[in-house]
C-alpha cells in the first residue's frame, strides 16, 4: 500500500497564512505588537515604516483573518505554481507596499489586513489565459463585479478600506498583463525555426 505524504506544496502562500495567524495571536495579546501590524497615515516612527509591509499580516478578528485567507489559500497555490514562489512573493510585497503608500497619501486612518492581496490574486487569476491582442471576458466580468463594487462601496463609511481593495486589484491587473507580455516574449525567443527539405 502506497504511503500518502502531506506536501508543503505552496511555501509562500502557506508561510504567509501561518505568519498571519501568529501575528493575529500576538496582536490580540498585546496592543503594542498590533501597532506594528498597521499601515499608518503618518510616518512617525519605525513601526510606521514596518507597517507599510506588515499590515497584510494584521487582522481585526478571526472572521477578518479567515475571510481573507480562505481565498488566499484557494487561489494562491495555483498562482504560485504558475508564476513561481519568488515572483508571487514579490507581487505580495509590492502590493503591500503600494497599499501602505496609498494609505499614507490618501487615508486619514490606519489599515490592516490582507484584503488588498486577495484582490490582487483575484484579478491576477482572471488573467491566467490572456493572449496577445486579447482581453479575456472573464477578466472584464471579474473587474466589473469586484472593482465596480468597491468603487460604489467606497462612498460608504463602513470601516472597510475599499482603497486597499482597489489598489490590490489594480496591482493584480498590472501583474497579469506584464506576465502575459513576458510570456509572449519568452515564447517568441524559444520558438525554433522549421527546416523544410526540398
Amino acid at each position: 500500500m502506497a504511503k500518502i505524504r502531506i506536501s508543503y506544496n505552496a511555501p509562500v502562500v502557506l508561510t504567509f497564512a501561518i505568519a498571519a495567524v501568529v501575528a493575529f495571536l500576538l496582536g490580540q495579546s498585546s496592543a503594542s505588537i498590533q501597532q506594528w501590524l498597521i499601515a499608518s497615515p503618518r510616518l512617525d516612527g519605525p513601526q510606521a515604516y514596518v507597517g507599510l509591509f506588515s499590515h497584510i499580516l494584521g487582522h481585526h478578528s478571526w472572521e477578518h483573518l479567515l475571510g481573507n485567507f480562505m481565498l488566499i489559500l484557494l487561489i494562491g497555490p495555483i498562482l504560485e505554481e504558475r508564476h513561481g514562489s519568488i515572483t508571487l512573493l514579490c507581487m505580495i510585497l509590492f502590493t503591500a507596499l503600494m497599499t501602505g503608500l496609498a494609505t499614507l497619501v490618501f487615508s486619514s486612518g490606519g489599515v490592516m489586513g490582507a484584503s488588498g492581496v486577495v484582490f490582487m490574486m483575484i484579478l491576477l487569476a482572471s488573467l491566467a489565459n490572456v493572449r496577445g491582442g486579447e482581453i479575456p471576458l472573464t477578466f472584464l466580468v471579474v473587474a466589473l463585479i469586484y472593482m465596480g463594487g468597491e468603487i460604489v462601496h467606497s462612498f460608504r463609511n463602513d470601516g472597510i478600506s475599499h482603497m486597499a481593495h482597489l489598489v490590490g486589484g489594480g496591482m493584480g491587473a498590472l501583474f497579469g498583463f506584464i506576465g502575459a507580455r513576458r510570456g509572449r516574449r519568452k515564447a517568441a525567443v524559444t520558438v525554433k525555426p522549421v527546416t523544410v527539405k526540398i
